[in-house]
């Protein structure tokens, strides 16, 4: 007998539990299991999310279904349409054993026909989003009057999502003798008042402290300056090479451009935000479940509801506003018992906020600094020979090839062959690092408090380039990274040290491609406006504005630091380059 028997839990449903490998049961599980199986109390349950909740209220729901009778007795309302359909195919795996029991998905975006038919037929537990049950209800095509339980789960992200009205009128349809219960990461205010508005005399409990961040995740952050967040992302991501994360950005729009600039520089990577379709949202799910996508870039809102295993690496490439975000961000790794790593990119006005989120988290973040290119090179190479020394090798498959190899060898001595085979792998990597310059903190490289370098030397060869687009055009360092790669129909042209300016920016390049810049960008044109780039004889004053048209004050080249590659190639080759292998 396993602990889960011990609690009470039904030798069926146990089975299923067997055969997906659960003995022992979390913390959240070992508190509500009993209370559920062993009474008719409300609940009230703080537990972050991935702490194994599902289990907790799942288990007994599904042991006290009557399966004779073909009526829902059952609602489970959860935030998202990813998480609505894992706790679906959570449940039909506990039960799989009792045969007859039936678990249906109500969701948006999926035929509404399909799921009126499937409630007609008789769902004994009903997993529902908000909004599609809602409509279900004013369609008249429900009836709760049997149901027994409702577990509203991640309700904190309910009401943050704007669902106030859908639970209150989804509630108002069920019967009011039901048992309630809440599952939610956070307690604010709004919580506590739905749980007084719907809840009789709920037993509470806790798993770990209130917005406690998870034990077993490491909180990191990295000083860079704004032009220098996305290289230090490129870094961080060669460092880890197994990483298999999200990368987390305030807007839809950095997302898009962030993601984009991954895929150009030969990253498993792709967006989730609200401009995807249901249909691109699901293929780009599926495709991140199956590890087919190592990091994916997605907004807080896209991103909720979302529950992938094994994650190793959170990145916020911004940070959020709500450091209770940042805790919900965080405790998407390091679950299961497992490490997880949560790692921050600050900007030089964004430094208290980290003294904010480790008050709300109990824990000390560890700073950083980004990565040297000779520490990336080295941690890289070792990767690959780690997985050369332990790749597989199938004597039957490759045995007849042997001979032939050994003799195109037979000329190179071990020293040689491997000294061949670490080039062959590595030489571009090499070449991409070899002369890329460190990225330094901005407080330690000489910036003010306005975030402005101060004057230093330009790399001989370097020309500064106007153009006339700017903050109030919604330009970003990745984007204008990106309009440069798309005009020129190249990725292989260094970009130097770019200040984004409010109607105008700068930026440095290499003096032997000025003028392909220059052809390229003439009928160049962004959000509807006219791009105009000119070479910029000297830098104006920050006070200076030229005209919209371009003109602007000049005279004597800018004097500006060795230059920070925003994107491209570091060395001086243009992006990142390919690669046949994951990280």
């Amino acid at each position: 007998m396993n602990k889960f028997e011990e609690m009470g839990v039904d030798p069926i449903i146990n089975r299923g539990l067997v055969d997906l490998g659960y003995e022992n049961p979390m913390p959240v599980q070992e508190l509500a299991i009993p209370i559920l199986l062993n009474s008719e109390k409300d609940l009230l349950a703080l537990a972050q999310t991935g702490t194994g909740k599902t289990a907790a209220f799942g288990i007994p729901i599904l042991q006290n279904v009557d399966i004779s009778k073909k009526i829902t007795q059952a609602l489970i309302l959860s935030p998202t349409r990813e998480l609505c359909m894992q706790i679906a195919g959570d449940l039909a795996d506990y039960s799989k054993y009792k045969k007859g029991l039936n678990v249906l998905a109500v969701y948006g975006g999926s035929s509404i026909d399909t799921q009126i038919r499937g409630l007609k037929r008789g769902a004994h537990v009903v997993v529902a989003t908000p909004g599609r049950m809602l409509d279900l209800i004013r369609r008249k095509q429900t009836n709760f009057s049997s149901v027994t339980t409702v577990v509203l789960d991640e309700a904190d992200e309910m009401l943050n999502m704007g669902f106030r009205d859908e639970l209150n009128g989804i509630l108002a349809e069920t019967p009011e003798n039901k048992r309630t219960c809440l599952f939610s990461a956070t307690m604010p205010k709004e919580i506590a008042g739905m749980a007084r508005k719907y809840m009789n005399d709920p037993e509470e409990i806790t798993v770990g402290t209130k917005n406690k961040g998870a034990d077993n995740v490491s909180h990191i952050y990295y000083m860079v300056s704004n032009k220098d967040r996305y290289k230090a992302l490129k870094r961080i991501a060669d460092m880890n090479p197994n990483i298999n994360g999200i990368v987390f950005c305030r807007t839809r729009n950095n997302t898009q451009e962030v993601a984009e600039l991954l895929i150009q520089d030969g990253y498993s990577a792709d967006s989730l935000h609200g401009d995807l379709s249901q249909a691109q949202r699901d293929y780009v799910m599926q495709k991140f479940r199956r590890k087919n996508l190592r990091m994916l870039v997605a907004t807080d809102v896209a991103a909720r509801g979302i529950d992938v295993s094994d994650l190793t690496h959170i990145i916020n490439y911004e940070l959020p506003d709500d450091p209770e975000t940042y805790i919900h961000r965080s405790g998407r790794t390091g679950r299961a018992g497992k490490k997880g790593i949560s790692i921050a990119l600050v900007g030089p006005r964004k430094r208290h906020s980290i003294k904010h989120i480790e008050n709300k988290l109990g824990k000390q973040f560890t700073r950083a600094t980004i990565p040297t290119g000779k520490e990336v090179c080295e941690k890289q190479l070792l990767h690959l020979v780690d997985r050369v020394n332990k790749v597989e090798i199938n004597e039957e498959l490759i045995g007849e090839y042997l001979p032939d190899v050994f003799k195109k060898l037979e000329n190179l001595d071990r020293e040689a062959v491997i000294k061949h085979f670490v080039s062959l792998e590595f030489n571009r990597f090499l070449d991409y690092y070899q002369d890329a310059s460190d990225i330094v903190a901005p407080e330690e490289n000489g910036r003010n408090r306005n975030g402005r370098g101060q004057s230093h030397a330009s790399k001989p060869g370097d020309v500064r380039l106007f153009i006339n687009l700017g903050k109030m055009d919604k330009l970003t360092v990745p984007g204008l990274i990106g309009l440069i790669n798309d005009a020129t129909r190249r990725k292989n042209i260094p970009i130097g040290k770019i200040d984004l300016l409010k109607n105008f920016s700068f930026f440095e390049v290499n003096e032997a491609h000025v003028d392909l810049l220059i052809t390229s960008f003439k009928k160049v044109h962004y959000k509807g406006r006219k791009v105009n780039i000119e070479v910029s004889d000297k830098a104006p004053s920050y006070n200076q504005r030229p005209s919209r048209r371009g003109g602007h004050s000049g005279g004597g080249r800018h004097s500006g630091g060795r230059p920070n590659y925003g994107g491209g190639k570091p060395s001086g080759g243009g992006g990142r380059p390919s690669r046949r292998r994951s990280f």
